[in-house]
């Protein structure tokens, strides 16, 4: 459900592969608040060219749900978590930066669109999966 949310608000309703993957979180529950307005510089690499907006905003996902509420806890637990995304994103397309993935398409051509897509969508299945393995890990405890 948040992959066919998150690529739909990507193809079809104007929003940015980091806007598009918040969005959705939203809509399907995994976060209590819309982050759709703060995801919105994440997209083109944060305007750096480097870090993928559909990783980031899964991040942003991660930082919310499971991140510390104040400087005395621990952050161990939400790098980890955020670490094992970018571990498995990068065990599909061997990197994060989006000028390299990107890298054989115009910036403003469908293909490029078509393209990111899958990396929204690839984000949004394990940003799925982690949190539904870290949800059975609790009830099981």
């Amino acid at each position: 459900m948040l992959k066919e949310k998150a690529v739909e608000n990507f193809l079809k309703k104007g929003y940015s592969c980091s806007e598009s993957v918040a969005l959705a979180a939203y809509e399907c529950g995994l976060t209590k608040e819309n982050l759709l307005t703060i995801a919105g510089s994440f997209s083109g690499a944060m305007s750096s060219g480097c870090l993928c907006g559909a990783v980031a905003a899964s991040q942003l996902v991660i930082g919310h749900r499971y991140g510390r509420e104040n400087a005395y806890n621990s952050t161990e637990n939400v790098r980890a978590i955020a670490k094992e995304l970018i571990d498995r994103f990068k065990a599909k397309h061997k990197v994060t930066c989006c000028r390299v993935l990107t890298a054989n398409f115009d910036f403003h051509s469908p293909e490029r669109k078509q393209h990111c897509s899958t990396m929204v969508a690839d984000c949004c299945d394990i940003l799925e999966s982690l949190i539904k393995e870290i949800e059975e890990k609790k009830t099981t405890v």
